[in-house]
């Protein structure tokens, strides 16, 4: 609805929508063939959710320890507000380590809708010939949590692969701030980063009110 008030473009906004709503990037990837986006669209939707990616990784743990939240609260917090993984275990990451641990496993089931939101793309924009297209990184975070489960590596191997994946997770973000520019936020206008900043803010204030009020 607010897409449509804003003038947006159908494509453009949908997949602004599908990354705020479920991770960011790999929700737009997802999205785009099915939706049969083009390049601009794309770029455009990736620009300005990568945008407030990186605001997230400064603005969470700030408000995180202005409110006093607890490392439960604020693992939830950020898994479910912010949108790309990297940048939920970058937040998570500064705020501790119980943070870190809650974030990656809320943030695997917030990723899961990307099915659902698939069919429905489908449907909306009647594509319905195209295949989905399956996250397999899913399928390597579930395998690694059943090889860990099931004590399949020694504890000094696994200790290892999780400081290799934390320096990598550093780099990672590194180089996603290197694919953007002043320059290319400019080309996006204003209303896609009003519309995706709106709907940010929308889910970040009613996610941590359920957190603060509702859950025990």
């Amino acid at each position: 609805m607010l897409s449509r008030y804003l003038h947006l473009d159908k494509s453009l906004g949908h997949l602004i929508t599908s990354g705020t709503s479920i991770c960011g990037g790999s929700a737009i990837a997802a999205i785009s063939p099915i939706i049969k986006a083009d390049t601009k669209t794309i770029t455009m939707a990736l620009g300005v959710v990568f945008f407030l990616n990186a605001v997230a990784l400064i603005v969470f743990p700030f408000f995180g320890h202005l409110i006093g939240l607890n490392q439960h609260q604020f693992g939830l917090w950020c898994a479910v507000a912010i949108h790309d993984t990297s940048s939920v275990v970058g937040a998570a990451l500064s705020y501790g380590e119980e943070a870190l641990n809650i974030a990656t496993t809320v943030k695997l089931s917030r990723t899961l809708w990307i099915i659902p939101m698939s069919v429905v793309s489908m449907l909306l924009f009647k594509n319905s010939g195209q295949k989905i297209k399956f996250p397999l990184f899913i399928l390597l975070f579930i395998a690694a949590i059943l090889v860990h489960s099931a004590n399949l590596l020694p504890e000094s191997l696994t200790s290892v692969f999780v400081l290799i994946s934390k320096h990598l997770l550093v780099v990672t973000l590194f180089l996603v701030g290197t694919t953007m520019s002043i320059k290319d936020l400019k080309t996006t206008g204003w209303k896609p980063i009003l519309f995706a900043t709106t709907l940010w803010i929308f889910v970040s204030v009613i996610s941590l009110g359920y957190i603060l009020f509702i859950l025990p």
